[in-house]
């Protein structure tokens, strides 16, 4: 096994590199997880992880090698440490989504999705922390404590997945399994320089979920590398051809400004005007066209169905699952500040209580009139994708809740999530991808959203975004929390 990457360089590897390396025996599956795990335990005060068994990890490794020395087939996976979300189930690790009541929950089966990746070789590294029971953006865990951002740990990673894009960001795993209802895999992506994909809606298995809403709930990919997510979407979605890049020469890209371009902060205005620029300096031309009635159709929709779906999908899961926990016990084991963001969504005395009429109204009339009118979007201007930036500010402070902007008060939701709810919304397939860092090294990120069904064309297309705007430098290694 001479040559190959040093022992400095494993981190760096995109998964396919990995994998490719560990199949021809240039790397063993031990060594590259032995790498990975010492760069976790580096990089622990990001608190990236709730669960993390090194032994375990270093086993699965061993197996990897033996079955390789053995001459048995390989899977596209072979070897590859996954990080996992830790509202997914694995049946070796605990379950906790973030709470304290699931904090020793052992399922009795993985997740589809999990099984898929282990069944292609993958090893699961463990188990990511989260924004608790996923009801938020923030990723400031009060069970587990907050997830910091690699580019400046006094700032927030992101959420709801923001353990699983810290860990790629720190390059302590090329490659982590998150979920997005509405926002929570792009969010942090974008927030962490890293690239995120959500698929449209139902292209990969949602089993074993801990949910927020049936109709918006999609797992999907944390990478560092389009090729991995594309890596990624060959397991999930097997198809007889492998996706190709597309070239951006005369590729046309969407610009809703009416929408998405409101009240950003000025240098993310900046640095998403270059990302653009560089766009079309690679051949893409950038058309212009607003959808006047979206802010009034998402208003109708996305929290309508989400908050009324919320409290009997969980109940549902935790039944089916076997718990040993209600709805109600997990609720009143909750952290305070996500009890009371829960209760007023769910209780009937809640500010955002959703009652049966107003949710039947969003599901049958409002849901599919933005489908229709986002799908006709794409018709009518022959885009490929619409292009926007992916969150209207960088990674804010931990505990930091409200800005101004232009002269205006912006909260939190309006702040990291009014950009990315369309696309859930519509299920629509996401990607984001950085377009550049701030002045103080915070990332700044763009989102692309296909048409439903797209992913391929997608994914193919981000191989030369990624390319046009380049991808950020790592973090610097083993920086203290607020350096």
């Amino acid at each position: 096994m001479s040559g190959g990457p040093g022992e400095g360089e494993l981190a760096e590897l995109a998964g396919y590199e990995a994998v490719a390396a560990m199949a021809h025996g240039e790397i063993t599956a031990e060594r590259y997880a032995g790498a990975l795990l010492q760069r976790c335990a580096a990089a622990r005060s990001l608190n990236a992880f709730i669960t993390l068994e090194p032994e375990r990890v270093l086993e699965a490794a061993r197996d990897c090698d033996r079955r390789r020395r053995a001459g048995a087939a390989l899977g596209p996976l072979h070897g590859l440490p996954i990080a996992i979300k830790d509202s997914i189930n694995t049946r070796e690790y605990p379950t906790s989504a973030g709470t304290a009541a699931l904090r020793h929950f052992r399922p009795g089966e993985d997740a589809a999705v999990v099984n898929a990746l282990t069944g292609a070789g993958a090893l699961v590294l463990g188990k990511t922390n989260l924004h608790e029971l996923s009801f938020g953006w923030t990723s400031n865990n009060q069970a587990f404590g907050p997830v910091r951002n690699p580019y400046d740990g006094a700032r927030i990673a992101g959420g709801s997945s923001g353990g699983s894009a810290a860990a790629v960001a720190a390059r302590l795993t090329p490659l982590a399994l998150a979920a997005d209802t509405e926002g929570s895999i792009r969010v942090p992506a974008a927030l962490c320089g890293i690239a995120g994909f959500r698929p449209s809606t139902a292209r990969y298995p949602n089993g074993g979920l801990l949910p927020i809403s049936p109709h918006f709930d999609q797992v999907g990919p944390h990478a560092r590398r389009v090729a991995d997510l594309v890596l990624f979407d060959s397991v999930l979605a097997p198809a007889a051809a492998p996706i190709a890049r597309a070239p951006l020469a005369g590729v046309r890209l969407a610009l809703g400004r009416d929408y998405w371009f409101a009240d950003l902060e000025p240098e993310v205005e900046g640095l998403v005007a270059a990302g653009l620029r560089r766009l079309q300096d690679a051949g893409a031309e950038l058309v212009e066209a607003p959808i006047p009635e979206l802010a009034e159709l998402i208003r109708h929709t996305t929290a309508a169905l989400q908050n009324y779906e919320f409290a009997p999908a969980v109940a549902r899961y935790l039944e089916r699952y076997h718990s040993a926990v209600s709805f109600t016990q997990l609720l009143a084991a909750a952290s305070a500040g996500v009890r009371a963001d829960i209760l007023e969504c769910t209780s009937s005395a809640g500010r955002h209580f959703v009652p049966e009429s107003v949710y039947l109204a969003a599901r049958d009339h409002y849901l599919p009139q933005l489908r229709a009118r986002l799908a006709r979007y794409f018709a009518e201007t022959g885009a490929a994708a619409l292009v926007f930036p992916a969150t209207r500010i960088a990674a804010p402070l931990i505990g930091e809740d409200a800005w101004e902007i232009a002269g205006k008060r912006i909260g939190l939701a309006a702040a990291l999530v009014r950009n990315v709810a369309p696309g859930s919304t519509a299920a629509l397939p996401g990607l984001v991808l950085a377009a550049g860092r701030t002045r103080t090294g915070l990332p700044v990120s763009l989102e692309f959203d296909g048409p439903c069904g797209a992913d391929r064309v997608l994914l193919g297309l981000g191989l030369s975004l990624e390319e046009a705007l380049g991808r950020l430098p790592a973090p610097a290694a083993g920086a203290p929390p607020g350096s």
